[in-house]
C-alpha cells in the first residue's frame, strides 16, 4: 500500500499519466497554444515596422504610406491585446479546471483507500499530493506550456527572420547563443539548488517557530529556553548565507544577461555598422538586428528556467500518480459492486436488512505493513444482540477484531460471516451503513452541532437529534451553547472539551440506529460522573443490537455476554466476568490491579 519513489530521467515521462485529465480540456488547450504562436509571431513581427519606417519615411523621406503604415500598426497592435488576453484568460482557467479536476479525483480516491494507507501516510505527506502537487501540475497544463509554445515559437520565428532579412548578420548573432545556453544553463542550476536549500531551511525554521509557541509551556518547565534560541539562531544563520549566496549568484546571472545582450548588440553594431557604410544594407535593417540582438536571449533564458520547472513538476507528477494507482486493500469484487452500487453510487434498493449475526470462521490476520500474525485460526460466533467486550493492556491490539468485524481491513485468511455471509459478499457501504462506531479519540467536523450530529442520519428531526442527545446525557452540552443545535463547534470541535466531543460523537453513532455498534473505549474521556449516566443509556441502547466494547476501566464490563482478553495481538482468554475471575489468570490481574488503584485514589482524594 506504501508508495515508493521511481526515478526519473525525461520531465516529460510522466505527462502522458494525467493526460486523461487534459483531455477534455483539448480545444481550450489547442486553442491557447495557437494563440501562443500567433502572439510570437506578431512579437517577432514589430522591428520589422521599424525598419519600414527608418528606410523609407527617414532614408528616402517619403510619406505617402505613412496612412497606411499606422493602420497595419495599429491593426496588428489590436490583435496583439486581444490575443494576449484570450491566452491568459485560457491560461488561467485551464489551471483552475486542471487543479480542480486533480484535487476532486484525489480526494474522492482517498476515500476508498483502507485504513493501512493512512496508517502508512502521515497527513503532512498525503496532504502535500492534494494540494501542492495537483497546483503544480495545474500550472504546468497552463503556463508551462504556454512558456514553452511562445519562448519556443519566438526563437523560431525570430532566427527565420533573421535570415530573411540578412544571413550574415544572422550567423554572427547566432553564434552566441551556444555560449549564452551554457551559461544561462549552469547559473540557472545553482540558483535552484540554491532556492531548494533555502526552502528546506526554511521549512526548518518554520517548524522550530512553531515549536516555540505550541510547546511554550513544556520549554519553561524543562527550562531550555536557551537551547531553544540557540537552535533557531542557527538555523536563521544559515539562512541567511544561504540566500546572500543566492542573491550573488541572481545578480551575477543577470550581469551576465545583460553582458551576453551587449555583446550581441556590439557585434551587430560592428557588423552591421559595416555592411551599411557599404551600403550593402539600410538603417532599417540594422535596426532590425539591434532589436533581435537584444530580445532573442530572454526566450532562451526562459525556456532553459521552464525546463529546469518541468523537471520539478515530474516529481510533482509521479506522486500523484503513484496516490491514483495506488490500490486499497479492502475492495468490493465487479460483481457486488454491480448488485449494490459503490461508495459514490449506492444502489440502495438492492441492500439486504442486516440482523447483526458476527462469526469469525478460522480467521488469521497479519497487518499489510507487518510480518507477524495477529490473529490466528481464530474463531468466534456473535448471536446478534450479544454484548461482546475486549479488553488489555494499551497497545495489545483490541482495536484488531473490531476493525475486522467493520471491514476497515480483511482477514489474511479464513472468513468473517455477517448475517451468515461472507462479509466480501456484500458492499462495504451496505456493512458500515449498519454501524455506529464511537472512537477514543472523538472527531466533529467544523460547522454546527447539527449538522455533525446529522452525519449520522442526514433526515434527522431536530426531536431526534434532541432525543439521541437525552439518550447519551449530553443535553447539558446543547444547553450551556448560545445557539443550541445551530451553535458552532469549531475545527474539529476545538470550541468544546474531548468529554463533550465525546459525548456529541457517542449521540451521533446512536441518532444513526446501527445494528452492529462499536465503542472503542468510548469513556475514556469522560468524568466519573457522566460515565455512569452513559453505562446506563449503553445498557438501553445495546438491547437488540450486536455490540464490541473495547474497555479500558474493567468495571464497565462486568455484564458483558463474552469478555475477550487481548495480549501481545493474541486472544488469550474469553468467558463471561465470573468465569474469567475463577479462573485467577491474566484478566483476574488485570482487574484486581484495577480495583486496588481505584480504592488508592478513593482513600487519597
Amino acid at each position: 500500500m506504501s508508495e515508493k519513489s521511481k526515478k526519473v530521467s525525461l520531465p516529460w515521462f510522466g505527462i502522458p499519466k494525467i493526460m486523461p485529465y487534459l483531455k477534455p480540456y483539448r480545444r481550450t488547450i489547442i486553442a491557447m497554444m495557437i494563440m501562443g504562436c500567433l502572439t510570437s509571431l506578431i512579437d517577432s513581427v514589430y522591428p520589422l515596422f521599424n525598419r519600414y519606417a527608418l528606410d523609407h519615411f527617414v532614408a528616402e523621406g517619403t510619406m505617402d504610406t505613412l496612412p497606411l503604415f499606422v493602420i497595419s500598426y495599429l491593426v496588428i497592435l489590436a490583435a496583439q491585446v486581444v490575443m494576449n488576453y484570450i491566452s491568459i484568460s485560457q491560461c488561467g482557467a485551464i489551471e483552475m479546471y486542471v487543479d480542480r479536476d486533480l484535487r476532486n479525483a484525489s480526494f474522492s480516491h482517498l476515500q476508498e483507500l483502507s485504513f493501512s494507507y493512512f496508517n502508512q501516510n502521515n497527513v503532512g505527506y498525503i496532504h502535500a499530493r492534494v494540494m501542492s502537487d495537483t497546483g503544480k501540475i495545474g500550472e504546468l497544463a497552463a503556463w508551462r506550456m504556454m512558456d514553452i509554445v511562445w519562448n519556443g515559437t519566438y526563437l523560431i520565428f525570430v532566427l527565420v527572420m533573421m535570415f530573411l532579412v540578412n544571413v550574415r548578420l544572422a550567423l554572427y548573432v547566432i553564434m552566441l547563443v551556444p555560449a549564452a545556453c551554457l551559461i544561462i544553463g549552469f547559473l540557472q542550476k545553482k540558483m535552484i539548488e540554491l532556492n531548494r536549500r533555502i526552502r528546506e531551511i526554511n521549512s526548518r525554521i518554520t517548524g522550530n517557530f512553531n515549536e516555540g509557541i505550541t510547546g511554550a509551556r513544556s520549554i519553561k518547565t524543562l527550562v531550555i529556553e536557551e537551547t531553544m534560541d540557540s537552535d533557531f539562531r542557527k538555523e536563521t544563520e544559515k539562512m541567511r548565507k544561504t540566500s546572500v549566496h543566492a542573491v550573488r549568484y541572481s545578480a551575477f546571472f543577470s550581469a551576465s544577461i545583460t553582458m551576453l545582450s551587449s555583446a550581441a548588440l556590439a557585434i551587430v553594431l560592428w557588423q552591421g555598422g559595416i555592411l551599411t557604410m557599404q551600403q550593402v544594407t539600410q538603417i532599417g535593417t540594422l535596426s532590425v538586428f539591434m532589436s533581435y540582438a537584444m530580445n532573442m536571449l530572454e526566450p532562451i533564458q526562459m525556456l532553459i528556467e521552464t525546463i529546469a520547472a518541468l523537471i520539478g513538476i515530474q516529481v510533482n507528477i509521479e506522486r500523484f500518480t503513484r496516490l491514483m494507482e495506488t490500490e486499497s486493500d479492502v475492495m468490493d469484487s465487479p460483481e457486488v459492486i454491480e448488485k449494490y452500487g459503490d461508495m459514490f453510487s449506492p444502489k440502495k434498493e438492492n441492500w439486504e436488512e442486516l440482523k447483526g449475526d458476527v462469526t469469525f470462521k478460522d480467521v488469521s490476520f497479519r497487518y499489510p505493513d507487518g510480518n507477524e500474525m495477529v490473529l490466528e485460526h481464530f474463531d468466534l460466533d456473535v448471536p446478534h444482540g450479544t454484548n461482546v467486550a475486549i479488553v488489555g493492556e494499551t497497545g495489545a491490539g483490541k482495536s484488531t477484531l473490531v476493525n475486522l468485524v467493520c471491514r476497515f481491513f480483511e482477514p489474511t485468511e479464513g472468513q468473517i460471516l455477517i448475517d451468515g455471509r461472507d462479509a466480501r459478499e456484500r458492499s462495504q457501504l451496505w456493512l458500515h451503513s449498519n454501524i455506529g462506531y464511537v472512537l477514543q479519540t472523538p472527531h466533529l467536523f467544523s460547522g454546527t452541532v447539527r449538522d455533525n450530529l446529522r452525519y449520522g442520519k442526514p433526515d434527522a428531526t431536530d426531536e431526534e437529534i434532541m432525543e439521541a442527545l437525552r439518550l447519551v446525557s449530553a443535553e447539558f452540552v446543547i444547553q450551556k451553547m448560545d445557539k443550541g443545535l445551530d451553535s458552532d463547534v469549531g475545527e474539529g470541535g476545538d470550541m468544546l472539551s474531548t468529554g463533550e466531543k465525546q459525548l456529541l460523537s457517542f449521540a451521533r453513532a446512536i441518532l444513526a440506529d446501527p445494528r452492529i455498534l462499536v465503542l472503542d473505549e468510548a469513556t475514556a474521556s469522560i468524568d466519573t460522573l457522566t460515565e455512569k449516566a452513559i453505562q446506563d443509556a449503553i445498557s438501553t441502547v445495546i438491547k437488540g443490537r450486536t455490540s464490541f466494547v473495547i474497555a479500558h476501566r474493567l468495571s464497565t464490563i462486568v455484564d458483558s455476554d463474552v469478555i475477550l482478553v487481548v495480549k501481545d495481538g493474541k486472544i488469550i482468554e474469553r468467558g463471561r466476568h465470573r468465569e474469567l475471575m475463577k479462573k485467577k489468570g491474566y484478566y483476574y490481574d488485570l482487574y484486581t490491579r484495577q480495583y486496588e488503584e481505584m480504592i488508592v485514589n478513593t482513600v487519597t482524594a
